[in-house]
């Protein structure tokens, strides 16, 4: 298939998604992902949108730093720069299908050498500058890694990895550390032309990208030229991205959600991407970025959230230019929901997906919000919940069940979908059992189509009897206001097998004594029915993946090795765990 017949294919399906962004229905029904054979998003889209005189001299990329000092790229020169880095790239030994792993930070050098790497068809392993060297070495062996592109300033970590691997840095280091490196900044004076050496195909291997491990070793997703420049065609849907939004949003480059929401989305939509670099996360200087930047549309975890609502944000309602609040990366509480609303008049909009996929499930611009509803399947998947062991699928209002993607029917296999865990087809096979891909999360969804989070499948359990969803306890627990942050886990008890224990983060101005603890269970004891009462609460940090999320994995192995059986009805994990029992007002 031609270049221009891509081209054509890509603009009228995001055209249709722009003019039906409000109707939901129309939008579901006519959306047909494309799928052409041959598809390089570097060069038949990005490059193609970059010529236009309407969209060349817009910024693309527009960076700021901490001490207020920023840069800015037009769609022009991103084109220009990312050609003349794949060239360069080329002439290093970098050719197509070659793994390149990138380990560098929110920095122009990140954005160019993405695209150069697409343009030419090489393999982007995209890596967290939070890595270890152990970390690295591991990466470099399963990926197959045969080019290096780091920051100087982590070249060190290189320094004991076997391998002839190319090694490109990034800035400035020692100059013992980038010894053996080239330097980034050869790149500027390349002047051979850029030559693609062959067509790419939309079935080939664009990007590895390994998870965050929250229960064991990160498996390999592996995602096509297809998978995410198209499938993250719902993802400009589900933030409601338009030609010449200024896009921010909060992510570290090495994740899937940085590829999701700073780069694909908002160049398929030809936005702007605005980057915000901290040190430390700084809620004022965020806002009044936000305002002089006039950004337009904002995607950030739920953490970022429950930090910016201890801001006085009714303040910044009339400063702000704000159209469309989203949060991703795990379920949003009602609660924050709620007080952002009241302050700024803009609800935040919950979208779901994985680094196995593309935004699946979200509440898209226009439509009526469930409170406590993650949204409907947006345009380019259909969903259905599956009994985890027999694969029946569960139907009808109230019905609860896997979260999974048929591989076959009405729309085929979704365009969003990996291609498969790379290397490890028994792990693929696995999740693709029964003819659908399993999530591994659990969700509910009501008569008109609504779905509703419940936990990761390990994460739900039982406590006498009953089931219970660690996130509808830690939805009511953030409403009290001494808690930030909580996460539920059970906790073994002999009578009830085990009961639900929180471990919260305290906010700002309270303490953790007997008191605050009283407080939060009586709290939970007025909020929430009997079985799923929280029996003991313990206080201190949580602990996280370096992508953010809470391993909940350790808190239930702490528990196990604290509790044991649970007979020790006396024992505490430290002088910061409280227990009903503690509180005889509160026994029963």
């Amino acid at each position: 298939m031609a270049e221009t017949d891509s081209y054509t294919q890509f603009r009228t399906a995001r055209d249709l998604l722009l003019d039906r962004r409000e109707d939901y229905d129309r939008a579901v029904a006519e959306y047909d992902p494309p799928r052409p054979e041959l598809f390089n998003w570097g060069l038949d889209w990005f490059d193609r949108v970059a010529a236009d005189a309407a969209t060349a001299t817009r910024p693309a990329l527009r960076i700021l730093e901490a001490d207020g000092s920023g840069v800015s790229v037009t769609y022009a020169e991103m084109s220009r720069r990312s050609s003349q880095v794949a060239g360069w790239l080329t002439s290093l030994g970098v050719a197509r299908g070659d793994r390149v792993l990138l380990v560098l930070n929110n920095q122009v050098e990140l954005w160019e050498t993405m695209l150069a790497c697409i343009k030419l068809g090489a393999v982007l392993i995209p890596a967290t500058t939070l890595l270890t060297a152990q970390d690295l070495a591991d990466r470099i062996e399963r990926g197959a890694v045969r080019h290096v592109v780091a920051r100087a300033a982590d070249a060190a970590k290189f320094s004991d990895i076997p391998g002839d691997f190319t090694r490109v840095a990034v800035g400035e280091g020692e100059a013992d550390d980038t010894a053996g490196w080239t330097s980034y900044a050869e790149s500027t004076s390349f002047a051979g032309a850029f030559d693609p050496s062959g067509q790419t195909r939309g079935d080939d291997t664009l990007l590895l990208y390994f998870t965050s491990g929250t229960t064991a070793r990160p498996k390999l997703v592996e995602h096509t030229h297809l998978s995410y420049p198209v499938g993250h065609l719902s993802t400009v849907y589900w933030i409601g991205l338009q030609p010449g939004d200024v896009h921010l949003n909060i992510s570290s480059p090495g994740w899937a959600k940085h590829a999701w929401s700073s780069f694909f989305a908002p160049w398929n939509a030809e936005a702007t991407i605005l980057v915000v670099n901290q040190e430390r996360f700084d809620a004022p200087a965020l806002l009044q970025a936000m305002a002089d930047e006039q950004v337009t549309t904002f995607c950030a975890p739920p953490t970022v959230y429950r930090m910016l609502i201890q801001q006085d944000l009714a303040s910044w309602r009339d400063r702000l230019s704000l159209r469309e609040m989203v949060g991703a990366g795990e379920p949003l509480n009602p609660e924050v929901i709620e007080q952002v609303r009241t302050a700024l008049g803009l609800t935040i909009r919950d979208g779901y997906g994985q680094t196995e996929t593309t935004a699946q499930v979200a509440n898209p611009p226009g439509q009526e919000i469930v409170p406590g509803s993650m949204g409907r399947p947006l345009p380019g998947y259909t969903v259905v919940l599956l009994d985890p062991l027999t694969g029946e699928e569960r139907t009808g209002d109230g019905a609860e069940g896997e979260l999974c993607l048929p591989l076959s029917g009405p729309g085929g296999r979704p365009v969003g979908l990996m291609a498969g865990y790379h290397g490890d087809a028994g792990r693929t096979a696995e999740s693709m059992e029964y003819g659908a891909y399993h999530t591994g999360d659990v969700a509910s969804r009501d008569a008109r189509g609504y779905i509703t989070y419940v936990g990761r499948a390990d994460d739900v359990f039982k406590a006498s009897d009953y089931r219970i969803s660690p996130f509808e306890l830690e939805s009511v627990l953030i409403e009290h206001p001494a808690v930030a942050e909580a996460a539920v886990v059970p906790s073994p008890d002999p009578t009830r097998l085990s009961v639900p224990k929180a471990y919260v983060v305290l906010a700002g101005g309270h303490e953790p004594t007997k008191e605050t603890a009283e407080s939060i269970l009586r709290f939970a004891r007025e909020h929430l029915a009997p079985y799923k009462r929280i029996r003991r609460i313990e206080f201190g940090e949580l602990p996280k993946t370096i992508s953010g999320k809470i391993r909940r994995v350790e808190l239930r192995g702490r528990e196990d090795a604290s509790h044991g059986t649970g007979e020790d009805l006396t024992s505490r994990a430290s002088e910061l765990e409280f227990w009903e029992s503690d509180f005889p007002d509160l026994k029963g």
